[in-house]
């Protein structure tokens, strides 16, 4: 009997973890580099990337025309702030490349072509770890801050429905 018990309450967890989404799991957040501009000699990097957090399991995303640019990796502060990429890490040049951030510490990328990048077209991440971001102090963008529905929308209106859903279903099977 206790063998039962002990099922029902790991299948109870399982769909209770299911029903909020899996939230004790860090979602892994999707970065495309330069918002819809992408990574463009027009891109300010520098504001795109203020305020942003990055944290070990975020993806970023390189896009670009891969006929006029490429991106590389570079190993130290020095070449980067020196736009010195002759010696690279990696070097992208699909035009759409993206990358998991494996790790904490700071990441330097930087335009293939020094001028480019001499003009700005580089950008340094400082990936933190994924406690670390849900400790931090989060900056509100002023696109973050548009107007929302006025009433709620599907999505929302689904999403209540599924707790309540589940909710009746862990009702239910516990009461077996």
């Amino acid at each position: 009997m206790a063998g039962v018990v002990l099922v029902k309450l790991f299948v109870a967890t399982v769909v209770i973890s299911v029903g909020i989404g899996g939230k004790w799991v860090g979602a892994q957040v999707q970065h495309v580099v330069g918002g819809d501009r992408g990574w463009d000699a027009s891109s300010d990097l520098g504001t795109w990337s203020s305020g942003r957090i990055f944290a070990v399991g975020d993806k970023i995303w390189f896009t670009y025309s891969a006929a006029q640019d490429k991106v590389v990796e570079v190993n130290s502060k020095e070449e980067y702030e020196a736009c010195n990429v002759s010696n690279p890490i990696k070097m992208y040049t699909d035009g759409l490349d993206s990358l998991i951030l494996d790790k904490e510490g700071i990441r330097y990328f930087a335009s293939w072509n020094p001028e480019s990048c001499k003009n700005g077209l580089k950008l340094h991440v400082e990936v933190q770890s994924p406690q670390a971001k849900h400790l931090s102090h989060t900056v509100v963008t002023p696109e973050v801050m548009a107007d929302g529905p006025t009433t709620p929308s599907a999505s929302a209106q689904l999403y209540g429905l599924s707790h309540a859903l589940f909710g009746g279903l862990l009702v239910c099977y516990l009461s077996l």
